[in-house]
């Protein structure tokens, strides 16, 4: 018995030897929260949560942030800067509040600010070095810039993580701000963003008032305008080859555009938008013949959403628990984050079109 007990402490002792420990830090488009996630990933690819926490912007920074892609290069490089201070400074609350002391590297999403792969750019801001400077750790980020350059989409990039940590699913899907959906097709993952979601129903749940439309309360109280919701489906991007991907700017210029032609309440822009995104969807699963998804992001909390999508397909849709929901998007980009320290693929030419895989972040050092 005693020698049994300690060849499992032996076992175990080995395990967290091999095991890497890092914070991945994610801040969507939908400025919902910076979502902090440390995880000890194993050898094997074995992941296992240890603690979570998404911490709320200020009003004045949300808006900063969300106004970004419209101020001057000076103020854009200054806001770079900031950001990265914040979040560095994020980091080290997290660790002092939890007493984290292992912490091997930060890996950090940044905040989208331009998306044009087309013209061969991505902007996510949120130095590097400044981060490094404020938690005093390694930093890893700019996963999308070298995508990108490559020829690729540079999105979406969490399909590496759903290949290697979630293959049990016949697809994953995040309904973040923007809807995108990862599967294995003939050995090779595929992913594309599929349409906005999070993105528009906050922006008009802002103007009634709300951070976002809890539950889908708010388009609940709407009506379907058919015209607008057979419009939006007429968009060209659905109707493009992948891989694809959207940024704010196609939401502005494109999607809204749309939206504001049509001279009905915020509800019913809220309730057509929503019919609208159920439809893309349920497309997407019939297309791709797809069983069974596993959905996180906040619009897997969104009731409305979730109870049409169950109620108008025969795929399984599968959610997880709350955690998970919350907090998949960081723990892959430390994933993302843990590869690129060990000089490993995380980026799939079969997902973004690039023309080679590759291992891409920059590694900041204190």
């Amino acid at each position: 018995m005693h020698n049994s007990f300690v060849a499992s402490i032996i076992v175990y002792l080995y395990s967290m030897k091999k095991s890497t420990f890092c914070i991945g830090l994610m801040s969507g488009t939908s400025l919902d929260g910076l979502d902090i996630c440390y995880v000890r990933f194993g050898s094997d690819d074995s992941f296992e949560i240890l603690q979570t926490e998404t911490i709320d912007y200020s009003l004045e920074f949300k808006n900063k942030l969300k106004n970004a892609y419209s101020v001057s290069s000076m103020e854009l490089c200054e806001l770079d800067i900031q950001f990265g201070y914040f979040l560095g400074d994020q980091v080290s609350y997290f660790m002092k509040k939890y007493q984290i002391n292992n912490v091997d590297f930060v890996s950090s999403h940044g905040q989208t600010i331009f998306h044009q792969p087309h013209k061969n750019f991505t902007l996510q801001i949120g130095n590097g070095a400044a981060i490094a400077s404020r938690c005093n750790q390694k930093v890893i980020c700019d996963f999308r810039t070298q995508d990108v350059v490559l020829g690729g989409q540079g999105a979406p990039l969490v399909p590496i993580g759903d290949e290697l940590l979630f293959n049990q699913y016949d697809a994953c899907l995040n309904l973040g701000g923007f809807s995108n959906i990862s599967m294995n097709r003939n050995g090779r993952r595929i992913a594309f963003d599929v349409c906005p979601v999070n993105i528009v129903f906050n922006f008009y749940a802002n103007q009634l008032g709300f951070d976002f439309d809890k539950n889908g309360e708010l388009a609940a109280k709407g009506k379907v305008n058919k015209d607008l919701v057979q419009e939006l489906n007429q968009l060209s991007f659905y109707k493009e080859n992948i891989p694809k991907s959207l940024g704010f700017e196609w939401v502005e210029n494109q999607f809204l555009t749309i939206v504001e032609k049509y001279n009905i309440t915020l509800q019913d822009k809220l309730n057509s938008c929503l019919h609208h995104i159920v439809e893309q969807l349920i497309d997407c699963f019939r297309i791709y013949d797809i069983n069974n998804v596993l959905i996180t992001g906040g619009g897997a909390k969104n009731k409305l959403l979730i109870n049409l999508l169950q109620q108008n397909t025969s795929t399984k849709i599968l959610i997880p628990e709350v955690n998970l929901i919350d907090f998949k998007e960081a723990l892959i980009f430390a994933f993302l984050g843990y590869r690129r320290n060990n000089n490993q693929i995380n980026c799939l030419s079969s997902v973004t079109g690039a023309y080679k895989d590759h291992s891409s972040g920059i590694i900041y050092c204190t």
